[in-house]
């Protein structure tokens, strides 16, 4: 059975309440309503509870964790390459394996928080992660790490559902931007401090170490995590449909690995071609989906189609899919600009790149705020705006471009999607019935795997063909990956004004007691 709609927290109205003050803060004052294990969500002026207060940030700081991990891997891998003896091709499996176990357990994870509670599911997401941080630091062969990458990948899937379920299910509707920002702050900031984070103990202490330095981090949270952490509501007892589980292993890994085969297949021969793979992966989503509107009628799906009933979600998941898949393109595509056509150091690319993801995950609590007085279109409508811009300014990049350049245009599109990302996933969310929250982060969680694999892909093929091209006619290797790279932004400047014309028809949703919101 689905689980009940919590206590309606919603705060009175009046100019004492301020949307301002839904921040993390602690408070003994004694709660309006309470889950079914005791948690409560919300007090009545709109701030949250010490329970929820301690429940919330302790799986901010987990995610935090879990998701600096997931960016280091691309500093570490030449020392672990020169270790263990594996070419560039192999060592990328640390990063595919990751990815591909992602979007295979991502949709599992509605059904799984569903089962486990709140509780359970932390317990089990970090315990994995600390135990494949464990099995990556001791790994004596290449095998055995990217066997503890998966288990670390585990148990990240399961992470970021369960923190955005969470604060959609403790916090009130219109104090939810400011909390939702702190998620967005985690997401952005996380990513942004992996790589110089690993480049500086890679330097010093070896690759190892990147691992050793996380593991007792992890195990902090998970200790406190266990004294702590309570469900925040009642748990459904539906099997496990294996079915479901393998359909969605086909579906999203063959979807994944075929997206992220494009630019390695527009270079040289692969193994299985990518429309093979993707073909493949479709077909299997198909019986996946077929599937799950089958065993939804008796609330047994592993992943509830019915969320896109809800007015606003399909466009606000078609919204990210567009600005995600922007984004990590863009981010993916652009320190292999600057390092092979630019001439720049690892180091430099990365000192670059830090001050856009800091200031985009900085911003987050403050847009949060803002969409909690003001709604989602005033600030998505003119970060999508900036995103394009700032694809402008990286289209005219050459071999002679100053750095400041890189960074202003960097800087831009960063500042950019801070103003798209919080309003969007809260609005999105919140267009769902409580029930459906953990369906639909899984939904989100694996439409993003799938967006920033198609988006990675695109633009990485469509430089590596223009490149080809350009060599052909005569023109040097680094003025023609510029010249690549160049239609590479100009086609995610058209993602992002594509993203706008969607976003004209955002709407912040209005919860209907009982119900599935309206938006208005």
């Amino acid at each position: 059975m689905p689980a009940p709609r919590p206590t309606d927290t919603t705060a009175p109205a009046g100019p004492s309440t301020d949307p301002s003050e839904a921040t993390l803060t602690a408070t003994d004052t004694a709660p309006r309503g309470t889950s079914p294990e005791g948690t409560t969500p919300e007090r009545t002026d709109g701030r949250l509870s010490r329970q929820s207060f301690v429940v919330i940030a302790l799986l901010l700081a987990s995610g935090f964790v879990v998701i600096l991990n997931e960016t280091t891997m691309g500093v570490a891998l030449p020392a672990i390459m020169d270790e263990m003896g594996v070419t560039e091709a192999t060592g990328q499996w640390l990063t595919t394996a990751f990815l591909l176990t992602m979007a295979v357990v991502i949709p599992t994870t509605g059904w799984l928080m569903q089962r486990l509670g709140t509780r359970g599911a932390f317990i089990l997401a970090m315990s994995l992660f600390s135990t494949g941080t464990l099995l990556a630091a001791l790994a004596p062969v290449f095998g055995l790490l990217v066997a503890a990458r998966v288990v670390q990948a585990t148990g990240t899937a399961i992470m970021m559902p369960l923190l955005m379920t969470t604060v959609m299910t403790l916090v009130a509707p219109e104090h939810r931007g400011k909390l939702m920002g702190n998620v967005s702050m985690v997401i952005s900031v996380a990513p942004a401090l992996g790589p110089t984070f690993a480049g500086l103990v890679v330097t010093s202490l070896g690759w190892r170490a990147v691992f050793w330095i996380v593991l007792p981090i992890a195990i902090v949270s998970l200790v406190v995590g266990t004294l702590f952490v309570t469900d925040v509501a009642d748990r459904a007892r539906q099997r496990l449909d294996t079915l479901s589980l393998l359909l969605a292993v086909g579906a999203f890994g063959g979807l994944v690995y075929g997206l992220s085969s494009f630019g390695e297949a527009a270079q040289h021969d692969v193994a299985v071609p990518p429309v093979v793979s993707v073909g493949v992966g479709a077909a299997f989503l198909a019986v996946f989906v077929r599937r799950q509107l089958v065993l939804q009628r008796t609330d047994a799906a592993l992943l509830d189609l019915r969320v896109f009933r809800a007015p606003g979600f399909a466009l606000g998941i078609g919204l990210m899919v567009l600005a995600f898949g922007t984004m990590l393109g863009t981010f993916m595509l652009l320190p292999v600009v600057a390092q092979n056509a630019m001439g720049m150091s690892a180091v430099t690319t990365g000192l670059i790149m830090l001050p856009g993801g800091l200031a985009m995950g900085l911003l987050g609590p403050v847009v949060g705020n803002l969409y909690d007085r003001i709604g989602p279109r005033p600030l998505v409508l003119p970060g999508l705006g900036a995103v394009a811009a700032g694809m402008g300014v990286l289209a005219l990049l050459s071999s002679s471009t100053p750095v400041w350049v890189v960074l202003a245009g960097h800087i831009v599109i960063s500042l950019g999607l801070a103003l798209v990302f919080t309003p969007t996933f809260t609005s999105t969310l919140g267009a769902l019935p409580p029930h459906l929250y953990s369906h639909g982060s899984a939904v989100m969680g694996t439409t993003q795997q799938l967006a920033g694999a198609a988006g990675t892909a695109l633009l990485i093929a469509l430089m590596t063909v223009r490149s080809v091209a350009l060599e052909a006619d005569g023109v040097s290797e680094t003025a023609a990956m510029s010249g690549g790279a160049r239609l590479s932004f100009i086609a995610a400047a058209m993602l992002a004004v594509a993203a706008l014309a969607l976003a004209t028809r955002l709407r912040k949703p209005e919860p209907v007691k009982g119900g599935v919101p309206a938006a208005h």
